[in-house]
């Protein structure tokens, strides 16, 4: 849940609508290799009793597995808990997959996985039984991004998880008495921004931070603005176009005019206190953001709601993706059928997904997942909104070809890097676009990568 929600009680979670087909489980592996020459033979099922590691950062995710293996005693699974992605199990992973030691399943999220398949650290289950047949069973983007948009042809490299579709909570008690509907627009929400200022009582409409390059991105993908483009073996950085700017222009007025805080980081008690307190009144995040509020602004229960993220255009209905992660299986697995299997399964199963939406705040990837019944409740803490179907329409409306870059870890430090100089008064968001812009092209060169101008 990183490309993004820490854990415990941090980041990730998404999905669409349908019914979940068992069979997908059954079927046979489809023909043709993948890019390390994947075929029917490397994903051939074992005849014996197998063993599984599985490295994950989700809360009950234990309890999970614990299923699987009371339901498979010939395929049996051990997890290991590990801190979030770029908390250090990304440099762990790639250790032990150079020692020749790594798992056998990983959790990567999306932006991630690019980087892991450049490092030749993924093995392409694109011919393990029943993974071709399980494209339809996930929201169209989210395959996208594990196959790379190739539809298969470039070999399929993990299986979705949850995502990250977003959306805005706001504090509806303090709209209320401002008069203030939810904004459609971002025209709309920054004139409410300017409203809760003028109220006199030190609010602001959300905060920027410093240290989520993510939910930025999340803007952008928003408005179109994907970051990278792909002409088979060639790179092109675009983190510095039009719809970009438009985005950091927004912001950075926001910034200068003081309507949003630029002191709170993302998830820690400063920014919790500010909810409690309603010194801050929104925050434009992703659906698996409904347990953050809930488990860190408990004084504000019954007083949020959720609504569409505002559009750049009256009428529109996109919305952006923070956050999502894949299970995949990790290069040097021995038994990648089965791992495939497991990873299947664990995405797919709706009782595996019941247990990581409630202990783990999961939102699947799995189109099946919005008919799950804890999905369907209203939910007390957002006043018996009914939240998640605001998520599911916006997994609809996430852009499917956004994509990610081999290096989604060096641009997102440059974004970093930049942002807290941007909103410590050392130049500007537009600045640090042109800056990243110029930092990623190297940055792929310096990986020997084909990159055009």
């Amino acid at each position: 849940m990183a490309i993004h929600r820490r854990f415990p009680r941090s980041r990730r979670a998404g999905a669409c609508g349908a019914v979940l087909a068992l069979t997908v489980l059954t079927g046979c592996g489809g023909g043709g290799a993948g890019s390390d020459g994947a075929d029917a033979a490397q994903c051939r099922p074992a005849s014996g009793k197998v063993s599984l590691e599985y490295w994950s950062w989700v809360p009950g995710m234990d309890k999970a597995v614990a299923l699987w293996n009371s339901r498979n005693p010939d395929v049996q699974v051990t997890v290991k808990t590990v801190p979030a992605g770029n908390a250090g199990t990304y440099q762990n992973l790639s250790n032990a997959v150079k020692a020749g030691k790594a798992p056998d399943l990983g959790q990567i999220e999306y932006d991630a996985l690019a980087s892991f398949r450049l490092k030749d650290g993924l093995h392409d289950i694109s011919a393990c039984p029943g993974v071709r047949q399980a494209e339809s069973s996930f929201a169209d983007w989210t395959w996208s991004q594990v196959d790379f948009g190739g539809k298969g042809e470039d070999g399929v490299w993990a299986v979705p998880q949850d995502t990250g579709p977003m959306a805005l909570f706001y504090r509806k008690d303090i709209f209320d008495q401002l008069g203030l509907a939810a904004p459609t627009t971002w025209q709309e929400y920054e004139a409410a921004a300017r409203t809760l200022k003028a109220s006199g009582k030190g609010r602001f409409i959300t905060h920027f931070s410093q240290t989520d390059p993510n939910w930025f991105t999340g803007l952008l993908w928003q408005n179109r603005a994907t970051m990278f483009q792909r002409d088979a073996d060639t790179w092109k950085v675009t983190v510095d176009r039009p719809e970009s700017r438009e985005v950091a222009d927004y912001w950075q007025r926001m910034i200068d005019d003081k309507l949003v805080a630029t002191d709170l980081q993302g998830f820690s008690p400063a920014l919790y206190k500010a909810w409690n307190t309603g010194e801050v009144a929104t925050w434009i995040s992703a659906a698996w953001g409904y347990s953050t509020i809930r488990d860190n602004a408990g004084a504000t229960a019954g007083k949020w709601a959720v609504a569409p993220m505002p559009q750049w255009k009256k009428g529109e209905q996109r919305a952006g993706n923070w956050g999502g992660s894949t299970t995949a299986v990790l290069k040097g697995a021995k038994h990648p059928a089965e791992a495939a299997r497991f990873a299947l399964w664990l995405n797919t199963d709706p009782k595996a997904l019941e247990i990581l939406n409630r202990e783990g705040g999961l939102y699947p990837a799995a189109k099946a997942g919005p008919q799950l019944p804890a999905l369907q409740q209203p939910v007390d803490f957002y006043g018996g909104q009914k939240i998640f179907d605001v998520f599911a329409q916006a997994s609809k409306n996430v852009d499917t070809g956004f994509t990610w870059g081999p290096t989604m870890t060096d641009t997102y430090r440059f974004l970093s890097d930049g942002t807290a100089k941007a909103t410590g008064g050392s130049g500007t968001l537009a600045d640090v676009l042109k800056q990243t812009q110029a930092q990623s092209v190297q940055s792929l060169r310096e990986q020997s990568l084909n990159v055009s101008q």
